[in-house]
Order: C-alpha cells, then sequence, then structure tokens
C-alpha cells in the first residue's frame, strides 16, 4: 500500500514538473528584427470588435494553450527592382523608368495587424511579387501625372509624389516603404536625348562665351594692375615720409605722456604719503577715543556694582517683606471671613430651624381648628393672654406712689378733682390700652363677663379718690 502512495505522489509531481514546463514554453519573447503574431481568442478591439490577432514588437507574452497560437513575421527589408517601360506620360509620350524599391513590414501598430491578416504564412517571394504589382500600378499613374521636363529635371518632385502613393498603397497590406532610387529615365521618341543634347550645346556655347569675356578681362585688370602699380608706388612714398612724420610726432607726444604720467605718479605718492599719515593720527586718535570710553564702561560698571546693585538688593528686600506681610494679612483676614461665614451660616440655620418649626406648629393648629385660619389665631392670642396682663401689670409694679410728687401750674382740676398724684395715676392707666382694645385690633372680642360694668366702673374710681387722698396727706405730711 505504501508503494502505491509513493508511485502516486511521483506521478504527481513529474504531472505538476511537465505542467509548469509547459506554461514556460508557452511564454513567449519578441526579438527586435520580428514581430510576434498572436491569433485564436486575443481579445476585442476597438468599438467591442473582435480583434483577428495581436501584435508584438520588442516585448512578450504568454501564448494559452488550446485557445491561442502564434507565429512571426519577418521585418527584413525586401528590395524590388521595378524596370517601367512604355510608361504614358502627360504629354502622350512614353517613357522607360527604370527604379529599385526597398520595403519592409511596418511596426506601426495598425498597420502591424494589415501584415498580420495578409502576409501571415507568405514568403519573402510572395511578399516582394505582391509589393512589385502595387509599385507598378503607383509609379505608373504618377508619370501620367507629370511633363518629361519635369519628371526629368525635378528628381526630388517625382521622388515624393512616388513615395506618397506609393506608401500609402503597400500600408494597405501591411508595409512600409524604406527607399525609392529611380537610375535613369529614356523615351522611344529621343526627346530627352534632345534636351541633353541642347543643354550640352546651350553649356558649350556659355562656355564660349565665358572664355572670351574672361580674356577681355584679363588684358582690362592687366592695364589696370599696372595703373594701379603706379599709384600704389606713389601712395606708398607718400605714406611713409607720412608715416616718418607720425612717428616722430607719436615719439614727442609719448615723451609727454611719460613725463605727465611721471608727474602724476609723484603726484600720487605724496598724496599717499599723507593721506596715510593722516589715517594713521586718525586710527591713533580712534584707539584713544575707545580706550577712554572703555574706561568709562569700566567705572560706570563699578558703580553700579558698588551702588546699584546694592539699592536694588535692598529694595527686592524690602518688597519681598511687604508681600510676605500682606499674604499673612490676606491669610488672616480670609481666616477671620470664613469664621464670620461659619457663624453666620449657623445662625441662618438656626433661625431656619425655628421659623420651619413655627410654621409647623402653627401647620398642626390650623388643622386642629379644622382648617379656620381666625380661630387659630384667636387660640394663638388667648394663649399669650397672661403674658399682656402680666405685661400691664409689670408697666406700674414698680412705681412708689407715696413717693410721686405732682405739680399743677394750672391752679384746678378737671371734672371737679384737684392736681394731686391721683390724677396722675389715673391718666397713666388711662394710656394702657384696655383689653378689649387689644383684642378688637388682633380680630376678637372679649366675651361679657371680661368687659367691664358700671360699679367696676365706680370701683375704679373710689380707688383713684382714696389714692389721690392718701397722697394728700403725704403731701401735707412733708
Amino acid at each position: 500500500m505504501g508503494q502505491y502512495v509513493v508511485l502516486l505522489v511521483v506521478a504527481a509531481v513529474i504531472f505538476v514538473f511537465i505542467l509548469i514546463v509547459s506554461f514556460f514554453r508557452r511564454y513567449r519573447r519578441c526579438p527586435s528584427d520580428r514581430i510576434l503574431v498572436v491569433y485564436g481568442k486575443v481579445g476585442k478591439g476597438g468599438q467591442a470588435e473582435s480583434r483577428s490577432a495581436k501584435c508584438i514588437h520588442g516585448g512578450a507574452a504568454f501564448i494559452w494553450p488550446i485557445i491561442q497560437d502564434f507565429s512571426y513575421l519577418d521585418l527584413t527589408p525586401i528590395s524590388i527592382e521595378i524596370n517601367l517601360t512604355n510608361a504614358l506620360s502627360k504629354q502622350n509620350i512614353r517613357v522607360d523608368v527604370p527604379s529599385r524599391f526597398t520595403v519592409g513590414i511596418s511596426t506601426e501598430p495598425g498597420i502591424m495587424t494589415n501584415a498580420a491578416e495578409r502576409l501571415l504564412g507568405l514568403t519573402q517571394t510572395d511578399i516582394s511579387n505582391l509589393a512589385k504589382d502595387i509599385i507598378f500600378g503607383q509609379l505608373r499613374l504618377v508619370v501620367a501625372t507629370m511633363d518629361i521636363e519635369e519628371i526629368n529635371s525635378n528628381r526630388d518632385k517625382f521622388l515624393a509624389a512616388v513615395s506618397s502613393n506609393v506608401e500609402a498603397e503597400l500600408k494597405k497590406i501591411g508595409l512600409k516603404l524604406i527607399n525609392v532610387n529611380v537610375t535613369d529615365i529614356n523615351d522611344e521618341s529621343g526627346y530627352i536625348d534632345a534636351l541633353g543634347k541642347e543643354a550640352a550645346a546651350k553649356a558649350i556655347n556659355d562656355a564660349k562665351k565665358s572664355v572670351a569675356e574672361k580674356n577681355r578681362d584679363g588684358a582690362i585688370g592687366e592695364a589696370h594692375a599696372l595703373q594701379d602699380q603706379r599709384v600704389n608706388v606713389a601712395a606708398a612714398d607718400a605714406t611713409a615720409v607720412e608715416g616718418e612724420n607720425d612717428a616722430k610726432i607719436t615719439i614727442a607726444n609719448s615723451d609727454a605722456d611719460r613725463r605727465e604720467k611721471e608727474a602724476e605718479a609723484e603726484r600720487k605718492a605724496v598724496a599717499a604719503e599723507k593721506v596715510s599719515q593722516a589715517r594713521a593720527l586718525e586710527e591713533a586718535y580712534g584707539a584713544e577715543r575707545n580706550a577712554e570710553a572703555q574706561r568709562a564702561e569700566r567705572d560706570k560698571a563699578t558703580q553700579i556694582a558698588n551702588v546699584v546693585i546694592p539699592a536694588q538688593i535692598d529694595k527686592e528686600k524690602i518688597e519681598i517683606d511687604a508681600e510676605a506681610i500682606a499674604e499673612q494679612t490676606r491669610r488672616h483676614a480670609k481666616g477671620d471671613a470664613d469664621a464670620i461665614l461659619m457663624r453666620m451660616q449657623a445662625e441662618g440655620k438656626g433661625i431656619f430651624e425655628i421659623l420651619s418649626k413655627q410654621a409647623e406648629g402653627f401647620q398642626k393648629l390650623v388643622e386642629a381648628t379644622g382648617n379656620d385660619a381666625q380661630s387659630a389665631v384667636m387660640m394663638m392670642i388667648a394663649d399669650k393672654l397672661p403674658e399682656l396682663v402680666k405685661t400691664q401689670v409689670e408697666a406700674i409694679k414698680n412705681l412708689k406712689i407715696d413717693k410721686i410728687t405732682v405739680w399743677d401750674s394750672m391752679g384746678g382740676g378737671k371734672d371737679g378733682k384737684t392736681p394731686t398724684s391721683a390724677n396722675f395715676l389715673s391718666g397713666m392707666l388711662g394710656s394702657i390700652p384696655p383689653f378689649e382694645e387689644l383684642f378688637k385690633m388682633a380680630g376678637m372680642e372679649l366675651p361679657d363677663y371680661l368687659k367691664g360694668t358700671k360699679k367696676e366702673e365706680n370701683k375704679i374710681e373710689d380707688v383713684e379718690e382714696i389714692k389721690h387722698n392718701e397722697a394728700k396727706d403725704n403731701s401735707k405730711g412733708e
């Protein structure tokens, strides 16, 4: 069983290796002198149209097995000899145009596709024959549109027309025109030979005329040369004398310039020497001024160190002490303020508790009277009645009636009474609000048994009279 497993593993490894090698062999690189044409299922081109082939120049591509295959187009140039005879020109003269054309497969993207569609699988001979037929037709067409003189004299125009027409047609099958060479042009009527003889005769006559003109020009030139010789000799002599004089003048001017320059140099030297001396003095004065300034700066620094800096130190020390005292005062004030705030908060809290309890008690009192606030108030006043009576009594309790002396400057009494202390006490008692009026001010009514009667009023008058008499007796005794 183990042997079968090993065999299966080895077979799988061999299969994978063969598969990898096959895939690597399907990766094709295109040399520079060829065009790699991949055909089969190669995708779509422009406007969603299927491409017939994919052309690659100078690159590489992976060729999928089964669905794709590949081939090469050779870029080697093809030389084609074209011996065009009896071509009818524009003048209806038949001419012979022997020439040689060099063509090759184009590497432009669109034209490569044309070459793949029309030239793939053809030999160089087949491609040469196909191109030859196209060139023959276009060459005859160009000759038919031009005169013989134009074809013979203006070769550049003729070659440009041939190249334009031929290349346009060659592109349709994927070729490119590389070179055109026309060797010679002949015609069966001898028209071109006659044009050549005419040109030769004209050239000979032009040459003879040129020779005669040159001979004439030589004689005239010789005479002019002799004339120029004499004139030039005389001019040369005059120029020599003039040159000698100019040389002397130049020498004199040079001496004068030399002496002037020497004097100027001497003047500049003396001035430079004086300027140097003045500059040296100026630098010396400047050095002394700088030394004095530095000495002043040093003295100033000394004074600052001895006077200003101690004063600044004392000032900063005073400021630090003042800041410390201020900080201590601020802390003490903050402590007092915190204590006062805490005391006030405590007092406020106590008052709040008292008022809260009083409000709770009043609420319970109102609830006890059946939510009648008026009855509750009357109950509170009735509860305070003993205190009110006590307060009225306390008002005259400590008065010593026998020690009070009343002087009445009017000399008579009211209602037949004498001005005694009894009247004073009666008035004092009368100034105290009666109970009935107090209750009425509070919105309550006293019971009838608490109200005063006429008999009680008479008793009060008797008491007042007794007190009046006692006071009178006391005054007499005194």
